[in-house]
This record gives C-alpha cells, sequence and structure tokens, in this order.
C-alpha cells in the first residue's frame, strides 16, 4: 500500500486542477463533492498507509518514493520525490483527516458564499502543498511545497477580496513571512555550498561528519531556517501576521491553524532536527523564543473581544510551546502537542464560526452570552476544544500533550528553571483566557438566542474533532500513567529521544501544572461569571490597551520600517534611472502610435504597401548579390 503513496497528494491537486479549470460550470453540490472527495480520498489512503506502515514497517522505518528528474545543473540534480517516515507520517495523518473534517463542514457553512468553487480550489491546493511539504525527500522540493502553502494562505485571507482590511491582512501575511521564506533560502543555499547537497537524509547524516559542533556552518544554517520557522509557525518577533489572517473564513482560520501553515515550522525544525543539534545556542534560542511567545500572546488573548482573535493568540502561544519543546530536544513532545493542538484548535474555529454565523456575523464576545441553552451541541463540543487547549488535568488530550513538554523543561537534559516557570505560567494564562472566552460566550445572559445548526456536515466534524480532543492523549501516556508512549517510540525510531535527568517526582510536576491550570479556570469564573467590576476597570487601562494591540509591535514596526520604506520611495520616484526608462517607455509608445495609424481598414492601401515592401525586399536581395 505504501507505493501508492504518490497518491495522497496527488488527489488534493486533483480536486484543485478540476475545480480551477470546470469550478465555474458545476453545481455547488458537485463542487462540494469534488474538494471533499479529493480530501477524504488522501485521508483515506494515508490512514491505509499507516495501518501497513505500523503492521510492516519497512527498513529503517523510511519509505522514499522517487517519481521523476526535476532538474540537473553543475553537478545538481533534485528529483521529485517522497520521504515517508514516523515524523512524516504522523503531519500526513493529522494534516489529510482534519483537512477532511474541515472540508466536510465547509460544505454547509460556505453554501451561501460568493466564489463557492474558488473556494474549495483553493482548500484543496492548500492541503496538497502542505502534503507535499511533509513529503518531500529534499530541501528544494519541501522550499516548492512552503511557498505554495505561503500563496495559498494569501488567497485564502484575502478570500472576500472586496473588502479592503481583508486585501491588506492577506498581504501582511504575505509579507511578513517573505522575511522569513527569504532566511530559509539563504539557510539553504548555505547548506548546499557546504555540503553540495539538498537531500535531507544526506544533509543530516554528512553535517554532523564534515563539521564540528558549534563551527559557523551549522550556526549560520541553523539560524537561517529558525528564521524561515519563526516568521510561517508566526513566532516572535514575526507574529504579526497571524491575527489579521482572521479576515479569512473560519474554515480557513481552522485549516491555517490547526493543520497547515503556522505548524510547517515546527515540521521544518524537527525535521532538520541535527542542523540545530550541531548549534546549541541557537537551539536554546528555539526554546527561549517559544517561550517568550507563549507568553506574549497569552498576555495579548487575554485582552481580545473578537472571539477568532482569542483563538488567534492562542495559536501562537500553543506553537510557543511547540517551540520551546524542539528547543529543548523534546522532538516527540513537540510533535505530540502539534497532534493535539490541531484537533482542538481546529474543533475551537470551527465551533467559533457557527456561533459568529448564528449571531449573524458578530465577533465580539460580550455582545454573546447565554448561547449554551440555545446552541447545545455547539457548546459542548466547544468546551471540549476548550478543556483540552486548557489542558483539563487527566481528561484531556491538552494535557497529556502539554505535560511531556512541561516535564522534560523541567527535567530535561536541556532543561531550565525559567523555561519551565514560562511554561507553567503560559499554562495559567491559557486556562484563564480560554474560559474568559467559555463564558463570556455560552453563559450568562444574551439579547440574541439563535437555534444550533442541524447539518451534519457541521455536526459530524465537530463530534468528531471533540471526541479526538479528549482521547488522543492516550497515544502518549507518561510513566506514572502506565509509560504507553506509543508515539514517542514511534517517532524515535527516526528522531532523537530525550532522557529525563531530574530526581523530582513526574507525578509531583503534574499535580503543580493541573492545580495551575484549575486556578485559572477558578480565576476565570470568578471575573468573568460572577458580578464583579475588575474586568471593566481593566479595559480602561493602558497596560490592557498595550496588550490589546500585540504589544504594540506592529506599531513599532510601522515606525521603524514601513514609514522609512515608503518616505524613501517618494523621495525616490523621480531618481535618474526612472527618467531613462521612463524615455525608453514614451519612445516605443510613440513608436507604436506610428505603426497604429497604418490600421486604417482599407484593404488597397495594405496591398499597396505590400506591393512596396515586396519591391523594396526584392531591390535589396539585387543590390546585395
Amino acid at each position: 500500500m505504501v507505493h501508492w503513496l504518490w497518491l495522497v497528494p496527488a488527489f488534493p491537486f486533483a480536486g484543485f486542477l478540476i475545480l480551477a479549470l470546470a469550478g465555474r460550470r458545476l453545481s455547488n453540490k458537485a463542487v462540494a463533492y469534488t474538494g471533499t472527495l479529493a480530501t477524504g480520498l488522501s485521508a483515506l489512503l494515508a490512514l491505509l498507509i499507516a495501518f501497513g506502515f505500523f503492521a510492516a514497517p519497512p527498513n529503517d522505518h523510511t519509505f522514499q518514493q522517487a517519481l521523476w528528474g526535476w532538474l540537473e545543473t553543475g553537478g545538481f540534480s533534485p528529483d521529485i520525490s517522497l520521504y515517508l517516515d514516523s515524523l512524516a507520517l504522523i503531519f500526513v495523518l493529522v494534516v489529510t483527516v482534519v483537512g477532511f473534517l474541515i472540508h466536510l463542514y465547509s460544505a454547509s457553512f460556505m453554501k451561501d458564499e460568493e466564489g463557492y468553487a474558488r473556494f474549495f480550489a483553493y482548500m484543496n491546493l492548500f492541503v496538497g502543498s502542505m502534503l507535499l511539504l511533509v513529503l518531500s525527500g529534499n530541501l528544494l522540493f519541501l522550499y516548492l511545497g512552503w511557498e505554495a502553502v505561503g500563496l495559498c494562505s494569501y488567497l485564502l485571507i484575502g478570500f472576500w477580496y472586496r473588502d479592503k482590511a481583508n486585501g491588506q491582512a492577506a498581504q501582511k501575511a504575505f509579507i511578513v513571512t517573505r522575511v522569513g521564506d527569504t532566511m530559509m533560502a539563504i539557510g539553504l543555499f548555505l547548506l548546499f555550498h557546504s555540503l553540495g547537497t539538498l537531500n535531507i537524509q544526506e544533509v543530516l547524516a554528512r553535517l554532523p561528519v564534515e563539521y564540528a559542533s558549534g563551527s559557523a556552518l551549522p550556526v549560520a544554517a541553523s539560524i537561517m531556517l529558525l528564521g524561515g520557522a519563526v516568521g510561517k509557525s508566526a513566532q516572535l518577533p514575526l507574529q504579526i501576521w497571524l491575527p489579521d489572517a482572521m479576515a479569512g473564513p473560519s474554515p480557513v482560520s481552522a485549516l491555517i491553524h490547526a493543520a497547515t501553515m503556522v505548524t510547517a515550522g515546527v515540521y521544518l525544525v524537527a525535521r532538520t532536527y541535527a542542523v540545530f543539534e550541531m548549534a546549541p545556542l541557537v537551539q536554546a534560542l528555539t526554546a527561549i523564543i517559544g517561550a517568550s511567545t507563549l507568553l506574549l500572546a497569552g498576555f495579548s488573548a487575554l485582552t481580545q473581544r473578537d472571539i477568532k482573535k482569542v483563538l488567534a493568540y492562542s495559536t501562537i502561544s500553543q506553537i510557543g510551546y511547540m517551540f520551546l519543546a524542539l528547543g529543548i530536544g523534546a522532538w516527540s513532545g513537540a510533535v505530540f502537542h502539534f497532534m493535539t493542538h490541531a484537533f482542538f484548535k481546529a474543533l475551537l474555529f470551527l465551533g467559533a464560526g457557527v456561533v459568529i454565523i448564528q449571531m449573524h456575523h458578530e465577533h465580539d464576545m460580550l455582545k454573546m452570552g447565554g448561547l449554551r441553552k440555545s446552541m447545545p451541541f455547539t457548546f459542548y463540543t466547544f468546551l471540549a476544544g476548550a478543556a483540552s487547549l486548557a489542558a483539563l488535568p487527566l481528561v484531556t488530550a491538552g494535557f497529556y500533550s502539554k505535560d511531556i513538554i512541561l516535564w522534560y523543561a523541567w527535567s530535561g537534559t536541556q532543561s531550565s528553571p525559567w523555561l519551565w516557570t514560562a511554561g507553567i505560567a503560559g499554562s495559567f494564562l491559557t486556562a484563564l483566557y480560554t474560559f474568559r472566552m467559555v463564558f463570556l460566550t455560552f453563559y450568562g445572559e444574551g439579547e440574541n438566542q439563535p437555534g444550533d445548526r442541524k447539518e451534519y456536515s457541521i455536526q459530524i466534524p465537530l463530534a468528531a474533532l471533540a471526541v479526538l480532543s479528549i482521547i488522543a492523549g492516550v497515544a502518549n501516556l507518561p510513566e506514572n500513567f502506565g509509560h504507553k508512549q506509543w508515539l514517542s517510540d514511534f517517532l524515535h525510531h527516526n528522531l532523537p529521544r530525550i532522557q529525563a535527568t531530574h530526581t523530582t517526582s513526574e507525578t509531583l510536576m503534574q499535580v503543580i501544572s493541573g492545580t495551575i491550570v484549575l486556578a485559572g479556570i477558578l480565576a476565570a469564573y470568578r471575573l468573568y461569571l460572577k458580578p464583579s467590576g475588575w474586568p471593566d476597570n481593566f479595559r480602561q487601562t493602558k497596560i490592557y490597551a498595550f496588550w490589546s494591540s500585540g504589544w504594540a509591535f506592529d506599531q513599532v514596526y510601522h515606525t521603524l520600517l514601513v514609514r522609512p520604506v515608503i518616505w524613501l520611495a517618494r523621495i525616490n520616484q523621480r531618481d535618474v534611472l526612472d527618467l531613462i526608462n521612463g524615455m525608453i517607455a514614451r519612445f516605443h509608445i510613440r513608436w507604436h502610435g506610428m505603426f497604429i495609424r497604418t490600421q486604417t481598414g482599407k484593404m488597397r492601401w495594405y496591398a499597396m504597401g505590400i506591393a512596396t515592401g515586396t519591391i523594396l525586399a526584392l531591390a535589396v536581395l539585387i543590390f546585395l548579390t
């Protein structure tokens, strides 16, 4: 079955081609079937391949499928090849399964929107591009998928392009991530210049042999790759694009935040782990960036009124946990949290989409309230996702995936009390802003009481993701819970293990983290559900405005970068080179105008022109010979 691997990305690309070429001539029903079936077949095939991979794993738990030669120049001959190992397989499963559920949800959710076929075409292209990224056998092919994902995010964030703000949000995402993409391209040039290859496995094998740990090349290459990861995954200091990406439809937000785009940076660092292990300072920087981001984004989430922006800052924060895990060498912990996060964050965005539509496109949580009675199905599924995001102890998948990160942040070989403290503080913030969102949206008294959405294509994805948000934690139970770490054991065939070195009891650390989470939920209950003037007073403070603005990063960048560039462009708009180019353009316009005058439509003038040209051509030939 694994030999059919090429079909996994091929199905979504085929769906994209059909919808792009014939979508306008298809009915909405046919469009929905085509787009959803393409991702559904991809998910089904990925599951079948996974079963075969688990039952009879190939040699070294890797499978490579060369499809055809790509290019050959100067001894460089990368091919179009797919590479499947434990890391890629987990990402493929999450991307296809979650992507299919989001497509199924979209079939009803987007049915009244203009551009229905265009939406599904873009969504199929998005899924196919992400699969291309994670299955790439060489870094150049990976970069192709990387750029395609960026293009799709631009198209989908600006899907409602008639609204100028949506177009600006799409441009912002595209431009900001270009910074990281440029750094990543430089990193690839450095690796190719030094090693003569971009084959991922050759790079990982040769780098430790040819270079010493901490030497210039691994440090420079890892910094550049980290820059690419930071841009795509919206980590400090390039996190500013993600909150504005909420301009896209809710299914787009779910796909970007859960299964594609922002997790690409996590995959890149995990895939090139050997490069980062050769640069300990850069790996430590990865952990520091993750810890800082999860705290800053958590404070910003606490001040948002737009339900989707709360979830956007939450994504930035949770990706920060994954970067923290990558930075301390807990590779499997980062992938585990990626998996659980995909389930509960997709669920929360899809649930928020139902709420927004039923509230007549209202995003402000302060104008909601009391929806648990009128929307019970949405409420209970949303609550499952919220509990997992907050890492409610023992009963949610989010608890187990976050626990492994916090445990190794305290006890791993590259641990630090400061990193652990940041993670614990982030746990409190996460529980606080998550249940603030739940209480403001679904509790209290609201003016509007809409009914629940009854379409099966909406309820089935919500129910499936709610179940996964609760039970997925059993894939990696800690040592004091039976030590059934199936996911970590599977990933460790291709990723290094991390050892716990601290003597502190893991149970004690779990009690501390669980208590912190419960304290955050209780604080949210007392502040936002019980009568209290504190939230209103807090909203009037400068610190609230500062956090709400995303720590003023937009204003700083606008002052330091955007305004100077615009100023220079205005000064330089009449430079000498522009005058020369303008003169050339005007010359060609006038020259073209002379030929336009010959197009009179009178046949006798055309005949005379042909005859004159023939005589001149013959005369030239006679005189030259």
